[in-house]
């Protein structure tokens, strides 16, 4: 006998319902996944603590010889009242400002770049470049020692992101297509980066110090 159109309905009824409860679950557990696939493959290996080797650089840009220090680990809350929301988004959780906004993109004075975290420099102003992308951009760091290097697999891609090697803060990417002489395009946050320009150039027993150098 040919079912009623009200017994179709009341058959097919509990299926839908279960097909949409079963779509939802595996839709959150897709973005659970991706989100610890993005936190795992985002922390840097040094995370944990302990001491890092860092090259510190003078207020004049002189490059001094590499020293051992012990990480910064601070709370959330003590980050929060250190920084300004933005930088505090950007360095302690991994955000993006958008482009054009920030206070460096544009910026074409001589100094150094330094973390808004740690004041650990990072980038020199003779390696920055007009990339096109409203972010401040540099063709290599200041010293391979002072930042790390993190696989980045959030939003279904795979980047490098780059981070403070004293303190973690995140700074942004890298990517495969910049410039001469190393052909990378370090692509930061300007609310990761405090800017500072040089002091007069050292005298007396500095002197002979090592100046800034950015042999490849």
């Amino acid at each position: 006998m040919a079912q009623s159109k009200e017994q179709l309905r009341t058959a097919l009824r509990p299926t839908n319902r279960r097909s949409f409860i079963a779509t939802a679950a595996a839709v959150m557990a897709g973005i659970a996944w991706w989100s610890s696939r993005r936190s795992v493959a985002a922390t840097p290996a040094a995370a944990a603590g302990g001491d890092v080797v860092i090259v510190p650089f003078t207020a004049a840009g002189v490059r001094q010889a590499p020293v051992k220090v012990a990480k910064i680990a601070k709370s959330d809350s003590e980050w929060q009242k250190q920084l300004t929301p933005i930088a505090y988004t950007v360095a302690r959780k991994e955000g993006t400002e958008r482009a054009y906004t920030g206070a460096t993109w544009n910026l074409h004075d001589k100094g150094l770049y330094r973390c808004v975290c740690c004041d650990t420099a990072l980038y020199d102003s003779e390696t920055k470049f007009e990339s096109g992308t409203g972010w401040p951009s540099f063709w290599q760091p200041i010293a391979e020692e002072n930042i790390e290097k993190i696989t980045d697999k959030s939003f279904l891609m795979t980047r490098v992101a780059i981070a403070c090697k004293r303190c973690d803060a995140h700074l942004g990417h890298v990517f495969e297509d910049g410039p001469r002489p190393t052909g990378l395009r370090y692509c930061m946050n300007s609310a990761s980066l405090r800017f500072a320009k040089l002091a007069n150039a050292p005298s007396g027993a500095n002197a002979g110090a090592t100046p800034l150098s950015h042999n490849i």
